[in-house]
C-alpha cells in the first residue's frame, strides 16, 4: 500500500519500554487524549513465527476493530491475547486517566518465545521476511483507518448499474463476486455505519473494496456524510 495522501496524520514514537511511554505521556497525555483517533504499540514486530494481537483496555476502540479485521483476513492462524496478558506500552497508553485508543499488534508475543530474556534473544530472531510481514499488516491497519468513512446512498432503492458503467459488459469469474459485493456494500451504506463495519458485516477486506467504493462515489451514488477526525 502506498498512500500518496491522507485524511489523518502519523506521528511514530521510538522509545524505551515502559520509562519512555511514562516520560512522554507524562509532557504530552492531554494533548493526546484530544487528537489521536487509534494507535498501535508496535513490539517484536520481526520474527517469522506467529502473528499476535493483545487488545485496549477496552477492547473495543477503532484500533481493535482495524486490528482484528486485517488480521482475520491477512494472518487467520493469529493469535489473539486478552489484556491481562499485557506486559508492554499498552500498560501505560491505555491506563486510568489516560486511556489512549491503543492496542498491540506483534509477531510472536513477548514471553511467548523459547529464546526470550535469555542469551539467544537476539537480531539473529528478526528477518527481512518477519519484517515484511509486519509491516505489512500494519500498513493494512492503517489502511482501513483512512478509508473508514460513513457514507449513504443517494439513490432510493438498488441503483441501475449498467447506464453508469458500474455494472460489467462481460462476464467473467471474477465479475460475479465483485457486482455482490458491490451490491452488498451499497445495502447498507444508510449513514450510520461505518466502512469498516460494513467490511464486517459482508466478510469482505476493506482494502478490497476500495475500486468500488472510489466508484460509486465517483458515479454519485454514494456520497460521505462524516469524514473521520484528524489525529496530530
Amino acid at each position: 500500500m502506498i498512500l500518496n495522501r491522507t485524511l489523518l496524520t502519523y506521528r511514530i514514537v521510538i522509545i524505551p519500554e515502559t520509562i519512555g511511554s511514562i516520560t512522554y505521556l507524562s509532557r504530552n497525555y492531554q494533548s493526546l487524549q484530544r487528537n489521536v483517533v487509534a494507535g498501535f504499540n508496535v513490539t517484536c514486530i520481526g520474527d517469522e513465527r506467529a502473528y499476535s494481537y493483545l487488545p485496549s483496555r477496552q477492547g473495543n476502540t477503532i484500533s481493535d476493530r482495524a486490528s482484528l479485521h486485517v488480521l482475520k483476513h491477512m494472518q487467520p492462524e493469529f493469535v489473539s491475547y486478552s489484556f491481562l496478558d499485557r506486559g508492554s506500552d499498552e500498560r501505560q497508553y491505555c491506563s486510568p486517566g489516560i486511556d489512549l485508543p491503543v492496542c498491540s499488534i506483534m509477531r510472536t508475543k513477548y514471553g511467548r518465545y523459547p529464546e526470550y530474556h535469555t542469551s539467544l534473544d537476539d537480531l539473529s530472531l528478526v528477518t527481512p521476511t518477519g519484517l515484511l510481514g509486519g509491516y505489512e499488516v500494519l500498513t493494512r491497519a492503517i489502511e482501513c483507518l483512512e478509508m473508514n468513512e460513513l457514507l449513504t446512498s443517494t439513490v432510493l432503492c438498488e441503483p441501475q448499474l449498467g447506464k453508469r458503467g458500474l455494472y460489467p459488459t462481460i462476464s467473467t469469474k471474477s465479475s460475479g463476486s465483485e457486482v455482490r459485493d458491490m451490491m452488498n456494500f451499497l445495502a447498507y451504506c444508510d449513514g450510520s455505519s461505518s466502512n469498516l463495519e460494513i467490511a464486517e458485516n459482508i466478510n469482505v477486506p476493506l482494502w478490497e473494496l476500495k475500486e468500488i467504493i472510489d466508484k460509486l462515489k465517483k458515479e454519485g451514488v454514494l456520497k460521505t456524510v462524516e469524514a473521520p477526525p484528524e489525529s496530530i
